[in-house]
């Protein structure tokens, strides 16, 4: 009987698992980095061990300190978790070595399907469906669009899309790199890239004696940068004999290596062909498991724990029941390229039913980040997993997507117009567009969405009376009142990166817009405006901070930052400043003072949060400014580089 868990992994990841050790009596161990340390994770732990050091190679990639801090907090299992050491099986046998139990697969298993070249071999043999291996030798023009892959791991880390055979070399190398600083293996391989296939993959949970327990298939499609977006299951629009033999692979998958624990094989489906092709079995829980859990009533960790402890299986025939979806909250800007957004995460608030668990319809909320907490750049980006069970598809994707909506989330850029686009978009709910290729196909899902234009009012509204209230004398004077009136007031404030200029009119009959006339404020507070539009009621939340008002409204909400009335000149930068869009390090120059670039052409390559991020030439011209070098860390900001359009250079010359 296992009686206290050390998870060997972070954030929601953590938290997920201790649910379920609590759930079952077992005492829980977090072990941290110091980045970390202030993360409710590590708050929630029974007991929690540091990991000095920051980046995952300091920390939750050494299974040594790993292993010495479940000695020390009186741990006799290991879970690991999904990603980092979680399909490690060095790790796994020195776990076992220590006397320990190790919560996973055999770690012959994981050597087996951890190589994604041999893995294939191996289901080759066993008679199911691969995609061919090419390698840069052998690929002809013929074969493209190619993929290249990392071969230790998952997650889009190491992933590259080739559509010029030329391009080949240069993008194995990146994605090599990208590997091995993901998962401490560069091995990668090329495969031919099927542009419209779906993602569906099985759960398969094993008791390593021959019995595997099927539980339905997932779809997967909707990725960005190859990491996956949104998820659901079952998977929508298969035949029940497409799904029959999806189960049947999968499950000849997890008997051939007499497999052990919970684990996923993956398949890319050809919707047009009905056609399927396996791609790698994931050793471990994967990050989509909640929406299986939700359709078949199972806990995933319980089952783990269960096989670990050597006992059986349960004798079910699992069915499923209802439709559920997940989407990945990121901390990101999907506009700027998927670019990470790091600082402090200012709000975090989403209506749910449940935290990493839920019977029945409703939300279900797993995440990793809390209102307050620091979001920093050694990390993936995501900040929560967002669930809904519903009876069917369409009333899960509409639930979900207004729950989204209705989310205060301030303080840090993310991805959460782009998934309630996504779960609206015709393309999704009719199946048309269900592919990998699907951000591709519909560009239209980038943008934001059409934000409340009331927005800057309201939170120009909020401020005025915030500063009243807060002021020293003639506190009882109405904002902006004046004998005569000369001219509106204006505020400015900072909107998705903008400034803008919002007028506005106060006094002893309150506030009204000077650029509305079909708008009148009912009332104004420091944390409700209410104002009436043409005859509608609109009601928004607000709170004011010292540099920033945060405002929720019916239609969404939005971060207003409060510009300062002087601009302190040393801030400026000139024009054709390269900035570092995030805190990393930089891994690559590939430009050199002097050179003469075009538009797009990459000048530098960063790393932050395990990806990596090209910094390209704003347009064409020539850098005459090149401060960064590789290996150097710098702050989100950071002048990299500066590149002087032809024409100014030209226009010099003359």
């Amino acid at each position: 009987m296992i009686t206290r868990i050390l998870v060997a992994n972070r954030g929601e990841i953590a938290r997920r698992v201790f649910r379920t050790a609590r759930r079952l009596g077992i005492d829980t161990v977090a072990v941290h980095s110091d980045a970390d340390a202030g993360l409710p994770f590590v708050r929630e732990a029974d007991a929690a061990v540091r990991l000095p050091g920051n980046t995952p190679a300091e920390t939750y990639l050494r299974g040594d300190l790993i292993i010495a801090a479940a000695k020390k907090s009186g741990a006799d299992a290991i879970h690991p978790g999904y990603g980092f050491l979680s399909e490690n099986a060095a790790f796994a046998r020195q776990v076992a070595d220590a006397g320990l139990t190790w919560i996973g697969p055999d770690p012959d298993s994981i050597d087996r399907m951890g190589s994604k070249i041999e893995s294939k071999k191996l289901m080759e043999a066993a008679g199911v469906p691969v995609l061919g291996n090419l390698s840069v030798d052998t690929a002809t023009e013929e074969d493209l669009p190619l993929l290249v892959k990392a071969s230790a791991g998952g997650g889009g880390r190491g992933m590259r899309v080739v559509r010029a055979l030329a391009d080949l070399a240069g993008e194995v190398e990146l994605a090599s790199a990208e590997a091995e600083s993901a998962f401490g293996d560069g091995t990668v391989f090329v495969e031919p890239y099927v542009e419209r296939g779906r993602h569906v993959e099985v759960q398969v949970v094993g008791d390593g004696k021959g019995g595997v327990l099927v539980f339905g298939e997932r779809d997967c499609s909707l990725q960005r940068r190859h990491q996956k977006v949104v998820e659901e299951a079952p998977a929508p629009g298969l035949t029940e004999e497409v799904a029959a033999a999806l189960h049947d692979a999968a499950r000849k998958a997890a008997e051939a290596i007499d497999y052990r624990g919970a684990g996923t094989v993956e398949f890319l489906y050809d919707a047009d062909t009905q056609r399927f092709y396996f791609l790698e079995m994931n050793t471990r829980l994967q990050v989509e498991h909640p929406v299986t859990e939700q359709v078949y009533g199972v806990d995933l960790v319980e089952l783990q724990v269960a096989v670990a402890e050597g006992r059986d299986l349960p004798a079910i025939d699992p069915e499923p029941d209802g439709h559920a979806i997940e989407v990945r909250l990121y901390a990101e800007d999907p506009a700027a390229d998927y670019a990470p957004q790091t600082g402090r995460l200012l709000e975090l608030e989403l209506e749910h039913d449940d935290t990493f668990a839920l019977d029945g319809y409703g939300v279900r909320l797993d995440t990793g980040f809390e209102s307050g907490d620091e979001v920093g750049t050694f990390y993936d980006a995501m900040l929560s997993k967002v669930i809904v069970w519903a009876p069917t598809r369409e009333q899960a994707a509409r639930s979900l997507a207004r729950v989204l909506e209705k989310a205060r989330i301030h303080g840090l850029t993310t991805n959460r117009d782009q998934l309630v686009a996504s779960l609206r978009h015709p393309a999704f709910l009719d199946l048309t567009g269900l592919a990998t290729s699907f951000y591709g196909d519909h560009p239209e899902t980038l943008a934001s969405a059409g934000a409340d234009d009331l927005l800057p009012l309201v939170g120009a509204v909020a401020l005025a009376e915030h500063r009243r209230l807060g002021a020293r004398v003639q506190s009882r004077i109405p904002a902006g009142f004046r004998n005569v009136v000369a001219g509106p007031r204006t505020t400015r404030l900072g909107l998705a990166g903008e400034e803008v200029d919002v007028q506005w009119y106060g006094g002893r009959d309150g506030y009204r817009s000077a650029e509305r006339d079909d708008v009148t404020v009912v009332s104004a507070a420091p944390d409700e405006v209410v104002v009436d539009v043409d005859g509608v009621t609109r009601r928004y939340d607000v709170r004011v901070r010292p540099d920033a008002v945060l405002v929720d409204g019916p239609r969404g909400g939005a971060t207003l930052r409060i510009v300062p009335r002087f601009v302190d000149p040393s801030t400026q930068v000139a024009a054709g400043s390269l900035l570092a869009p995030m805190p990393g390090s930089v891994i690559a120059v590939r430009a050199a003072v002097g050179d003469v670039v075009q538009e797009g052409q990459p000048i530098l390559v960063m790393e932050a949060m395990k990806m990596q991020h090209t910094i390209a030439a704003p347009y064409a011209g020539t850098v005459t400014e090149l401060s960064a070098s590789a290996g150097q860390q710098v702050e989100a900001g950071t002048v990299l580089a500066v590149v002087e359009a032809l024409e100014a250079s030209s226009e010099e010359e003359n």
